[in-house]
């Protein structure tokens, strides 16, 4: 091959998995519920949420030490590695906050679409990840699902 026939399919070859991370994107967007573009309020009383959880809005202060987030869990996205995102807002990439358990520790964890909807606690070592505060769930005790 010459040196312009292999930037032609290095140009393809990019082009095409750009169109498929995009593709891939959108339809995740596609399955939040209709018209959600923030956290909705609970309906009925509120959770009375464990003394000392900060609402995950709150969490950036607190990134460097253990701590207790508290927040109404949008969606559980997981990615083609295996690895699963808690997302707190409909749009991951302006959220203070996000969860997110590695593949390796999936086993764990079973079902975690039933988390989707419901006010949740996770508790654990608040870490700053591409500005913007996290916590690596690696057990299934430190989340929280309140009535």
């Amino acid at each position: 091959m010459k040196a312009k026939q292999i930037a032609v399919v290095t140009l393809i070859v990019l082009v095409c998995s750009t169109l498929s991370a995009l593709v891939a994107y959108r339809r995740a967007l596609r399955q939040l519920p209709q018209g959600l573009t923030k956290i909705a309020a609970p309906a009925g009383p509120q959770a009375s949420p464990t003394p000392g959880c900060v609402d995950f809005h709150d969490a950036g202060p607190h990134v460097g030490g253990a701590g207790c987030i508290s927040g109404r869990l949008l969606r559980v996205y997981t990615s083609r590695g295996g690895n699963s995102f808690l997302d707190f807002c409909a749009d991951y990439r302006n959220c203070p906050f996000t969860s997110v358990i590695f593949a390796s520790d999936m086993s764990k964890f079973g079902d975690l679409s039933s988390l989707a909807g419901r006010q949740i606690e996770i508790q654990g070592q608040i870490t700053a990840y591409q500005g913007h505060a996290e916590i690596i769930l690696r057990d299934p005790h430190q989340i929280r699902v309140l009535p």
